[in-house]
């Protein structure tokens, strides 16, 4: 880092500032925080990296020259440790790996992984191919103690719904919110902890990061910001059901999320019934959080397919 500045990305900016004195804190330390870390672990940060909003990413290069990326998380911290248990028990396998880690200050320091699935310019069949392999590895490692379970994650989900919906003055209509509450205590009684896996919890193409170097010649991926959860593997490919809404509001969108959940299903050989009762449940409350922070044409047409998707 040169001088006693630092070029935050607008998206981090304005999300610290909308979290309140915390956050806003946090923001105002960057510069000095940034110099502590460069001390500590001898790297020189460079130009901020894009693409997300929950924390301040920059690459780095460490004194024997090994690229790097440090990752200085957003207070309140709530994914902070979930990450760090699922990125010590995957050891570099299907996620990025952890190279040193900074508790106090909830910094990571990561290996340097290329460009996102969502920049990869390639049709939305083979990313979701692309995610589906990915993800299988992923599941392959064991699942560390202490995570967030899927019968937690679906209570949460449902008292965000509601109280979201509510308070922006009910943007979708009942019948979607009841059908994604139904859901949602459908995938909290299905909770069995002898079946459940290491789940990513926010697996889109943007967290999907190439890997540099493999050794096969093929392009492949690993996954980044791990939420962290013990669940059923389908929570994971409720991801891929939220996403797109152009591409199914472009056509019949309650057939072509059906193809594509029994699509995901059979990539996986995950039963199509729980992907598509978390889908739905992602995509309203989805739907509901861009909406809050904004983004009303992507939370417009997320709702929009729910609302095609009900009763379906």
């Amino acid at each position: 880092m040169s001088g006693g500045d630092v070029d935050v990305p607008e998206a981090v900016r304005q999300k610290a500032l909308a979290r309140g004195a915390e956050a806003r804190r946090w923001l105002a330390s960057l510069v000095r925080l940034i110099q502590e870390l460069e001390w500590k672990w001898g790297v020189d940060f460079g130009p901020a990296l894009g693409g997300g909003s929950e924390s301040y990413v920059a690459p780095a290069m460490t004194p024997d020259g090994e690229e790097v990326v440090v990752k200085l998380e957003m207070p309140p911290y709530g994914s902070f440790a979930g990450e760090v248990r699922t990125l010590l028990a995957a050891e570099g396998r299907g996620y990025a790996r952890l190279l040193d880690l900074d508790e106090g200050r909830h910094v990571t320091l990561q290996e340097r992984l290329g460009p996102s699935l969502c920049e990869s310019g390639l049709p939305v069949p083979a990313r979701v191919e692309i995610l589906c392999a990915t993800l299988l590895h992923a599941w392959e490692v064991p699942a560390p103690e202490g995570l967030q379970t899927g019968a937690e994650k679906a209570r949460w989900l449902s008292g965000f719904i509601t109280e979201t919906w509510e308070d922006l003055d009910r943007p979708c209509s009942q019948s979607v919110v009841e059908q994604a509450l139904i859901f949602a205590e459908r995938r909290e009684a299905a909770f069995d902890p002898e079946a459940a896996v290491l789940v990513h919890g926010d697996a889109h193409g943007a967290n999907a990061l190439q890997e540099l170097r493999n050794g096969s010649g093929e392009a492949r991926y690993k996954l980044v910001d791990p939420d962290g959860l013990l669940a059923e593997p389908a929570y994971d490919l409720a991801i891929p059901m939220r996403e797109w809404s152009s591409e199914l509001l472009a056509g019949d969108a309650a057939r072509l999320g059906r193809e594509r959940c029994v699509h995901l299903g059979r990539l996986t050989g995950v039963d199509p019934r729980p992907i598509w009762q978390w889908g739905f449940v992602e995509r309203v409350s989805t739907g509901l959080f861009v909406t809050w922070v904004g983004a009303d044409q992507m939370g417009r047409e997320m709702l929009d397919v729910a609302e095609a998707w009900t009763g379906s």
